[in-house]
C-alpha cells in the first residue's frame, strides 16, 4: 500500500515514514501543500495523512481542491487544531478520519487500516482469501495457519493483491501501488516478484490474464 505524508515538520514527517515503512508500507513525504496537492492529484495513493497547517497551501482548501476535482483517495486530516470546529469543518472538506496532534503512532496505525479498509469494501484489519491471511497490524502472512516469510516487497505485492481480491490488477497499477514515484513502470520485477509468491504460496493462488494483469482469486470472488 503507498500512502502519502504532507507534514511541514521534518522530524515527524521522517518519524511518520519510518513508523509506516516497518508496516510495509510505501511512503511519499510532500513538506507543503503545493507539493502535495500535486502528488495527490496525480499520483495513485492508497491513503493519505493530511496536516492542516502546512505552508504555501492550508491543508484544507488541498482537501477541497482534491474533493472538487474528483480526487477520492482516503484522506486522515492531522492536525495541532483541536476544536471541534476545525474538525468539523476537516471532516465537511472531505476527510475519512482526523487525529489530533500529538498522538500515539498505534492508534494512527489502526485508523490508517480502518480507511484503506473501508475504500476497498472490506470489514475487518485481516485480509483473507481462503486459507491465506495478512495481518496489517504485525505484518504477518499465514497460510492454513503457517507463517509465510516475505520480503518486503512481496508483502506489499500481496497485500494490494489481497486488497483488490477478484479484481485484474494490471503490472502498471501494481508498481504505482508498491514502488515510490519514481519508480521505472517498464521494470520486469513485478513479473519477478509474482513467480516469487507462487512459490511461496499455494499453486493457482495467482492468475495471470495474459495481457491483463494479475488476479488473485476467481472474478467476482470475495473472501
Amino acid at each position: 500500500m503507498r500512502v502519502l505524508v504532507i507534514e511541514d515538520s521534518v522530524e515527524l514527517a521522517r518519524q511518520i515514514k519510518s513508523e509506516l515503512e516497518r508496516l510495509m508500507y510505501v511512503v511519499d513525504v510532500a513538506y507543503d501543500g503545493e507539493e502535495g496537492q500535486h502528488l495527490g492529484a496525480t499520483e495513485p495513493y492508497d491513503a493519505v495523512i493530511l496536516d492542516l497547517g502546512i505552508p504555501k497551501r492550508d491543508g484544507l482548501a488541498v482537501l477541497e481542491n482534491w474533493r472538487d476535482g474528483g480526487v477520492e483517495v482516503p484522506v486522515i486530516v492531522l492536525t495541532s487544531r483541536k476544536t471541534w470546529r476545525e474538525r468539523v469543518m476537516g471532516l465537511r472538506a472531505g476527510a475519512d478520519d482526523y487525529i489530533g496532534k500529538p498522538f500515539e503512532y498505534e492508534e494512527l496505525e489502526a485508523r490508517l487500516e480502518a480507511v484503506i479498509r473501508r475504500s476497498t469494501g472490506h470489514a475487518t484489519s485481516l485480509a483473507r482469501y481462503g486459507g491465506l491471511v495478512l495481518d496489517p497490524s504485525s505484518a504477518r502472512v499465514t497460510l492454513n495457519g503457517d507463517r509465510v516469510e516475505l520480503t518486503a516487497l512481496e508483502y506489499r505485492t500481496l497485500g494490494y493483491l489481497l486488497q483488490h481480491q477478484g479484481e485484474v490488477v494490471s503490472k502498471a497499477r501494481l508498481t504505482e501501488h508498491i514502488y515510490h514515484q519514481d519508480f521505472d513502470l517498464d521494470s520486469n520485477v513485478i513479473e519477478v516478484l509474482i513467480n516469487r509468491l507462487r512459490k511461496k504460496l499455494a499453486p493457482g493462488l495467482i492468475y495471470t490474464r495474459r495481457g491483463l494483469g494479475y488476479q488473485l482469486g476467481k472474478e467476482k470472488e470475495r473472501a
